[in-house]
């Protein structure tokens, strides 16, 4: 059973100026989750978490956290700590002293502060650095300080803002596998704030993709991936490949079959029910294709058209190419869970079909060119 929601965004719009930052925002998050507010530079993923630290009032909406309506209350007397990408720790303190910090400005007892640093320098294992100042640690030890900074006074929520921005990629890696695991030892609720599509994927129960200040779809990283609900999802998760066309019939109440310029006719599963002369951008990720020289039709469910490799990277675990059919230039991963040396590889400027499941294409909903609400394919 679901954990109940108990952090909840109702109807919470920022502005500034003429910018509208978050727009009609509703979100219900659930009590202990990894909840992820994933998005571009400018989207209003880090305003919303401002909103719900204090550091900025909406101008409508409301935030409620565990019940009680928190809109309106200073950001100290809200039961959340933030993690910026900075750490903000302070440089004359020792880790100790850092973790220490926020007890001691509330006047705990010495022997209550001392049990609970004890209790943060074990989660985070930095028992042998506790005397060590800030700039004598390395980039991940100062992220896990100042983890352990804001958990110490038992927050219910932890806000992270971009928290491994400023870590190369061997040590933000590393840091995802800590977070995870820190999460789970403490069990409280983690709102992660990330531009990072595969820090979101690996690290979230839930993933809230934003764009333009508003939320284009809340679900998990497999729902995010594999059943996007807008071309823009589609696009900033992951590689996808998208193609125009027109619904031109039903067949039975689960698949649809699609007219795309250039194309013989296309099976799709319909799972957002679209009706005949709908016009759609049907979107095929890399890796879901097949390629090979002969035409395989294992179904009637498969599709199959010809192309042309128009290049190759081979890459180790996996090949890329890239196909030229018709106007489209299609890109096609191939997996090697088994490669043979004295296999020809499929190689540059060659004819080749490729080939994909009806279940593993996916239709996004377009518009009319005099329609105000066209969709724009990303680049």
């Amino acid at each position: 059973m679901n954990a109940p929601d108990f952090l909840e965004f109702k109807n919470v719009s920022r502005h500034f100026g003429s910018i509208r930052a978050v727009d009609q925002v509703s979100l219900s998050i659930r009590k202990g989750e990894f909840f992820s507010l994933l998005g571009p530079s400018g989207c209003g993923k880090t305003t919303l978490l401002r909103i719900l630290a204090g550091f900025e009032r909406p101008d409508t909406g409301c935030v409620i956290l565990s019940g009680q309506d928190i809109t309106q209350l200073p950001p100290n007397r809200r039961k959340v700590n933030t993690i910026f990408q900075s750490y903000a720790l302070f440089p004359h303190l020792t880790v100790r002293d850092n973790i220490a910090f926020g007890l001691r400005i509330e006047k705990r007892p010495q022997r209550e502060i001392d049990h609970e640093v004890e209790r943060m320098l074990e989660l985070i294992q930095m028992k042998a650095e506790a005397g060590k100042f800030p700039d004598t640690i390395s980039g991940g030890q100062k992220q896990r300080v100042a983890i352990a900074r804001a958990l110490i006074k038992k927050p219910q929520v932890l806000l992270l803002d971009e928290p491994l921005a400023a870590l190369d990629l061997k040590l933000r890696q590393r840091m995802l596998i800590e977070l995870d695991l820190i999460h789970d030892e403490v069990g409280i609720t983690f709102l992660y704030v990330t531009h990072d599509q595969g820090e979101a994927m690996s690290l979230s129960d839930r993933i809230a993709v934003m764009n333009s200040g508003i939320i284009e779809q809340v679900g998990t990283p497999a729902e995010i991936y594999e059943a996007p609900r807008s071309s823009f999802v589609a696009a900033f998760i992951g590689d996808t490949n998208f193609f125009e066309g027109r619904v031109a019939e039903l067949i039975g109440n689960e698949y649809s079959r699609l007219v795309i310029d250039g194309f013989p006719d296309v099976t799709v599963f319909n799972d957002k029910q679209l009706a005949v002369n709908n016009l759609i951008y049907l979107s095929v990720r890399p890796e879901k294709f097949h390629i090979s020289r002969e035409r395989q039709e294992k179904s009637p469910r498969h599709n199959v058209v010809p192309g042309r490799v128009e290049e190759v990277i081979y890459q180790g675990s996996l090949t890329r190419y890239w196909v030229r059919v018709q106007e489209y230039r299609i890109a096609v991963t191939q997996q090697h869970s088994r490669f043979l040396l004295d296999e020809k590889p499929i190689t540059w400027d060659e004819n080749v079909w490729v080939s994909w499941h009806a279940d593993d294409g996916f239709m996004l909903e377009r518009y009319s060119q005099s329609d105000e609400q066209l969709v724009t394919l990303p680049e």
